[in-house]
């Protein structure tokens, strides 16, 4: 019986200097994926993705776009690799993305070119860093912190300004965000509480929180401006892990989940229990295969990266064009 594939994309956090170097080296597909984005965006940022410095990628107006021109050259080097041995990778059931993640799992199921996704990655990326209103952004990560604590220290924090839980990214992984105030509280009340390790991250902004408002609404004009398509593959909202399958679907998805939360750990629940047994990251580096391999749901499941993808014998009347 063959496996039932999930892809997940990866968001802000995988970039690394020198990702892609072997793809972009090895495979013409995978430079014309970042040969279209540069001329999109108007510059060169295949330097800035080959040799940093890593202060600038990380940037969060760089470090969105590209960390999609890396998920979305890696698949197009991996069906390259298919296409000349005769083979095709086979079609998943689901496109996951983690926040910045869903442009490229857009990409991916045909709902947005390559162009268009590279232009909005960037937009995301320079509203996100405008967006807060004047008020001080800061995200904290939580570790080992008690399911049932989790409520009780969201609120302690609360009651120093605008906080929410951002992102479950697994059992005992979480990230909160907010005011830079709410923060620090809620740090000192997770510590508190007994969870392992509270910190506040190194990031001047709110990530999905209310602070991103303007960002959405400057995404929704951004995103009205665009083509969409229906997803050919079966796409999932960040907060609620529903299906997204048209076009509207998705359109509000890419706006309102800045100020929505992440719900990785009911992501991968939902496409668990729709039958998935291999999960594929599409992208740099390892940071969401770590996080499935710690969700429950997705206990026996096979966990690969693009690289490592198995393909199978293209239908004889494909493999003949």
């Amino acid at each position: 019986m063959s496996p039932i594939t999930t892809w997940i994309f990866p968001g802000q956090g995988s970039q690394a200097v020198g990702m892609c170097r072997e793809a972009f080296a090895a495979s013409a597909a995978a430079r014309a994926v970042l040969a279209e984005a540069e001329e999109a965006l108007g510059e060169k940022i295949g330097a800035l993705i080959a040799d940093g410095p890593a202060e600038a990628l990380e940037r969060t107006e760089q470090a969105q776009p590209a960390i999609l021109i890396a998920s979305i050259a890696l698949l197009a080097a991996a069906r390259e690799r298919a296409a000349t041995r005769g083979e095709t990778i086979e079609t998943p059931l689901f496109a996951a993305g983690h926040s910045a993640g869903q442009y490229a799992a857009a990409v991916a199921a045909g709902a947005l070119g390559t162009a268009d996704a590279v232009r909005l990655a960037r937009r995301r990326g320079e509203l996100m860093q405008q967006s807060g209103g004047g008020r001080a952004g800061a995200m904290a990560a939580i570790l080992g912190l008690p399911e049932s604590e989790e409520a009780r220290v969201v609120a302690e924090g609360a009651t120093h300004g605008v906080l929410v839980l951002a992102n479950r990214n697994s059992p005992g992984q979480i990230v909160l965000s907010g005011e830079l105030a709410a923060i620090d509280h809620a740090v000192a009340a997770a510590s508190a509480a007994g969870a392992k390790r509270a910190v506040r991250l190194q990031v001047s902004i709110a990530s999905h929180s209310p602070l991103m408002e303007e960002a959405a609404a400057g995404m929704r004009d951004a995103l009205g401006a665009v083509t969409i398509h229906d997803p050919k593959i079966t796409m999932l909202s960040n907060a609620t892990a529903t299906p997204i399958r048209t076009a509207a679907e998705l359109r509000r998805e890419l706006s309102d989940h800045l100020t929505t939360g992440v719900d990785w750990i009911a992501a991968i629940d939902a496409t668990a229990a729709a039958g998935t047994t291999r999960y594929v990251e599409v992208g740099h580096g390892r940071v969401l295969s770590g996080l499935v391999k710690r969700i429950p749901s997705a206990t026996g499941a096979e966990i690969l990266s693009i690289d490592e993808l198995p393909v199978a014998a293209a239908p004889a009347s494909a493999a003949a064009r």
